[in-house]
């Protein structure tokens, strides 16, 4: 069987963020509440950001350090997400414009809450083990953002709505696919899923979220379980506390992975609560980092949580990642991947824990202000013009030139590249 899995890994994690620790003081939450969240920061998205710019800014630094041979071997575009703004048109089409990619190039989108990252990413690997076009490659684009919009008539906010609104974020990650994957090879045909219909997260009108969060919870975990066991029957011998040298989850919030990782530990390694706390610093942490500081970014969080772990474990020899992936409604998976000292250098050179360091810091009152100002981008905005100066100095953040939202003309967004 041939190699594949990723040849290149870019994050990108938004213009601004938010201290989550400063919004739950001035939502007047329940601070023992909130810091089981395990949350630090969280990236948000400005009016003339959307999740287009987001994966434009997260895949130009893959696509750009390609050469013109290689960049014409991208076949397949895939663009995960449920933060689309169309019914009908996918947005690779518009992701695939600003990439100036081969028209050659099969463009299409998933949608399957937070799992569609992982079901891209499988897709793409699929597609090139068929080997019907031999050294082609994929590239896989999970973006997605949390606008939180204020109501007709801008009723206060209830307490449900901001205990979500410290975990969502917004951000992208873009994977390129091929036969070489110098930063993750896959292990090809070691994975267990599970799924079944369930009412825990849904979205039932485009620009907001409904559902039972224990509920969620629960099926979370008995998913972590049910697609480890799946992914034991495939692969032998086996052991969720020794064969994977990291673990990287799915992250709706730090919290959730912790429980989840104690009752793996618990039910499966019989292990006591000192050893679990241990090994969860050692074998899980790693792959927070960037969640705690980004958020909940749907689609694209199982990926986050992997370029997490790439950047901050410790590769000094080939080492294995262990990775769960669940999207609420429900599918779930787990997958794993072999990771080398020279795949983490090259997932390091895209630099994006500085592009993190480098976002502006929101103030509360810049963050309440733009709540108001991204009613003008909500879902089924048939013409607007935004302000790329709303909030002065932001570009200056900028290390390269990115994407913004220019304008709506009758539905067609129209982007702007700005240094």
């Amino acid at each position: 069987m041939i190699p594949v899995g990723i040849e290149a890994m870019n994050v990108f994690g938004g213009t601004t963020y938010l201290d989550v620790a400063e919004l739950a003081v001035h939502r007047k939450l329940d601070i023992a509440r909130f810091e089981n969240l395990l949350m630090k920061e969280k990236s948000v998205a400005l009016p003339y950001e959307d999740p287009i710019t987001f994966g434009v800014n997260a895949a130009r630094p893959i696509v750009d350090a390609l050469r013109a041979e290689e960049k014409d071997r991208i076949e397949m575009l895939v663009t995960c997400t449920e933060s689309a703004f169309d019914f009908g048109k996918s947005m690779s089409t518009y992701l695939h414009d600003y990439l100036d990619l081969n028209r050659n190039c099969r463009l299409f989108e998933l949608k399957n809450a937070c799992y569609s990252g992982t079901a891209g990413l499988q897709m793409g690997i699929n597609f090139i083990l068929s080997q019907v076009s031999p050294g082609a490659k994929v590239l896989v684009i999970a973006t997605d953002i949390s606008r939180f919009l204020l109501s007709d008539g801008g009723e206060p906010l209830t307490e449900d709505w901001s205990f979500a609104e410290p975990s969502s974020g917004a951000g992208a990650v873009a994977v390129l696919l091929s036969e070489r994957p110098f930063v993750f090879q896959i292990d090809a045909g070691a994975n267990g899923y599970y799924g079944y219909e369930i009412m825990d997260t849904c979205r039932p009108v485009a620009d907001s979220e409904s559902g039972d969060a224990d509920l969620s919870l629960l099926s979370y975990l008995e998913c972590c379980e049910k697609a480890f066991l799946e992914y034991q029957k495939r692969v032998a011998n086996v052991d969720y506390a020794t064969s994977f040298d990291y673990l990287a989850f799915h992250t709706p919030f730090g919290g959730m992975v912790k429980g989840a990782h104690r009752k793996m530990m618990r039910k499966l390694a019989r292990a006591k609560p000192a050893l679990i706390e241990t090994d969860f610093n050692a074998r899980v942490l790693p792959g927070l980092n960037y969640c705690q500081r980004v958020g909940n970014i749907m689609g694209a969080t199982t990926a986050l949580a992997m370029a997490s772990t790439i950047d901050n474990g410790a590769f000094d020899r080939p080492k294995r990642i262990g990775c769960f992936s669940y999207g609420s409604g429900c599918c779930s998976e787990f997958f794993s991947g072999l990771v080398t000292a020279e795949g983490q250098a090259l997932l390091r050179g895209m630099g994006i824990a500085d592009q993190l360091d480098a976002r502006y810091k929101l103030s509360m009152e810049e963050y309440d202000n733009l709540i108001s100002a991204s009613n003008v981008v909500k879902f089924a905005t048939r013409d607007a013009t935004l302000d790329a100066n709303l909030i002065p100095g932001i570009q200056a953040v900028a290390d390269r030139p990115r994407l913004f939202l220019s304008k709506i003309k009758n539905y067609h967004r129209e982007y702007q590249w700005a240094a």
